[in-house]
């Protein structure tokens, strides 16, 4: 449990960054908004430390998850139609990436312009693009989960 309460947190902690404003980092800085914070390096190095204080049983496992958990974040950000793009290959460039494709809305920073119509506008946006297919590859997931579970103990070869 306490290794998927980390990677829901991961999922979140790149947008930390925000708190660089309040110390006079720039938006475009290395460490600011979508900077370091947002790159696979960082991902990397966070869910590695992570996984060393938790000590899970399945080390290779949880340290995946983590990772994938913090660079979703940055990789999500990649397909937002707005702000200065993502530092994903952060230390070894600087410069921020789009994809191709950017069909989500950007969310407003501060959460007085959240909560708005363009923040309406947003959440509809990650519902259509983020929320509503994560949930249909995962209610697959476990379909196809459960009906190999009971394949298994039909035939005999429970595992």
């Amino acid at each position: 449990m306490p290794v998927i309460v980390t990677g829901i947190v991961f999922a979140m902690l790149p947008d930390a960054d925000v708190i660089g404003f309040g110390f006079g980092v720039d938006y475009g800085d290395r460490w600011g908004h979508r900077g370091a914070t947002h790159s696979l390096a960082f991902a990397a190095a966070a869910a590695l430390a992570a996984t060393a204080l938790l000590r899970p049983e399945r080390y290779g496992v949880a340290a995946l998850f983590l990772f994938v958990s913090m660079a979703s974040h940055g990789l999500l950000d990649m397909l937002t139609n707005g702000g200065l793009g993502v530092a994903l290959f952060w230390p070894l460039e600087t410069v921020r990436h789009f994809a191709p494709f950017t069909p989500i809305a950007v969310s407003p920073i501060g959460l007085s312009d959240f909560i708005s119509a363009r923040g309406i506008k947003v959440l509809y946006s990650e519902a259509i693009w983020i929320w509503i297919p994560l949930t249909l590859i995962a209610a697959a997931g476990f379909g196809i989960r459960k009906r190999t579970r009971l394949w298994f103990r039909q035939n005999g070869m429970e595992r």
